[in-house]
């Protein structure tokens, strides 16, 4: 009998009542898992980018990246390497800048496009690890809103031009205004990108036309300028690999064209052409419209020296493009209001590139360190509000 009971299983232990209790979902979380599941505002922030997603043409998605190519901090980069070395050590360097650019942006394009990857998974597969894709996303995300706030910062300075609203209330709503733009994400943004290219290209080059064809001179002396020093006019070593330093800082620029090259539709036998040429096109390819800009830059900030305007205000694409726009209008105040209107168009193509890009970094940045992801709109806001703290503190003053 007690053989009997001892070979008796043992009973099983009666199931945890907590383990059927209902489980409580705070909701604020709930509402933030709702804008990660959605694909239009979340696009695919931590993941490569789906077959299914990718669902513009070549030319839609190269245009979308091409747009970004408007910053006018290229003009101011291109008058600033005047001011400073002169026309030949700035020429050159230019011209460097978007050669190194072009042949490392190309193999970046065309990986993105090919596996719809952004940044952080380029750099994980590069062989950065998990520590050093971490780090790099933080060093991009650092890039996005340094940029947009000098970016935001030139087209508040065209606002108190040409309506005369204080530059602290510019700011917030140079800041504020993108926000709405980038919440959707590449469904809006090229959208916006195809809107405003005709008319951006058509005001970026009517004002060179226009002061080629009635002071054809204008430009003359350039070549002669050694800057605002008074030195030599002359090519230097020196000179010139300062202002290539200078220059260089623009490859990061490639981060962001990756960013929206993910979207390219697959390669095949039918598109190859059309896919290498978009690739080029809206990868590497800005910075051949972004060496033209900044040499561009140099122009208009010679006219304005030429014009009498102080060298420290003559690198302000504001005054750069004014005394260009004063050749197409008679009257200065339609001049001041063509120029606002283009720099507020030119700044708002970029910022919402830059604001998107630091969206994804800063996704994917968070969510190695703190494991968890609120959504890419909370980084949008949370990127627009540094970029807005950096332009109260006159960034854009302080980088000269």
């Amino acid at each position: 009998m007690n053989a009997d009971a001892s070979s008796a299983p043992a009973a099983a232990p009666a199931p945890d009542a907590s383990d059927d209790a209902p489980q409580r979902i705070v909701k604020v979380r709930r509402d933030y898992n709702s804008w990660v599941g959605s694909e239009t505002l979340e696009d695919y922030a931590l993941r490569f980018t789906p077959q299914r997603f990718r669902k513009w043409s070549e030319w839609r998605v190269a245009n979308t990246a091409f747009g970004a190519a408007s910053f006018l901090i290229l003009e101011a980069v291109g008058a600033t390497l005047l001011v400073q070395f002169g026309f030949a050590n700035a020429f050159w360097a230019i011209v460097a800048t978007g050669l190194i650019i072009f042949l490392a942006g190309l193999p970046i394009s065309a990986y993105a496009a090919r596996y719809g990857v952004d940044m952080d998974l380029l750099t994980r597969g590069a062989g950065f690890g998990y520590i050093g894709s971490t780090i790099t996303s933080l060093i991009y995300a650092s890039f996005t809103f340094i940029f947009f706030a000098l970016e935001a910062a030139v087209m508040a300075y065209a606002l108190e031009l040409a309506l005369g609203i204080p530059p602290a209330w510019g700011y917030l709503i140079c800041a504020l205004v993108v926000i709405p733009l980038v919440t959707h994400g590449v469904s809006a943004i090229s959208r916006l990108q195809m809107w405003t290219q005709p008319i951006w290209l058509l005001m970026l080059v009517v004002p060179f036309a226009f002061v080629l064809a009635r002071d054809p001179g204008a430009f003359a002396g350039i070549t002669h300028y050694g800057g605002d020093r008074g030195g030599s006019a002359e090519f230097g070593l020196h000179g010139f690999g300062a202002a290539l330093t200078v220059g260089i800082a623009l490859i990061t620029q490639m981060g962001e064209q990756a960013d929206y090259l993910r979207f390219m539709p697959a390669r095949s036998a039918a598109n190859r052409g059309r896919w290498w040429a978009a690739v080029v096109t809206g990868g590497p390819g800005w910075v051949v419209l972004g060496v033209a800009k900044m040499l561009g830059g140099a122009l208009l900030a010679y006219l304005a020296i030429t014009h009498m305007v102080p060298t420290e205000r003559a690198v302000d694409p504001n005054q750069m493009y004014l005394a260009a726009y004063e050749y197409v209008f008679p009257h200065y105040g339609w001049a001041v209001a063509a120029t606002a209107l283009f720099v507020v168009i030119s700044q708002l193509k970029i910022n919402v590139t830059n604001a998107y890009a630091g969206s994804l970094a800063w996704s994917n940045f968070f969510s190695r360190v703190t494991h968890s992801h609120p959504g890419r709109v909370v980084w949008v806001v949370f990127n627009a509000l540094i970029a807005f703290m950096l332009m109260e503190m006159n960034v854009f003053e302080a980088l000269g």
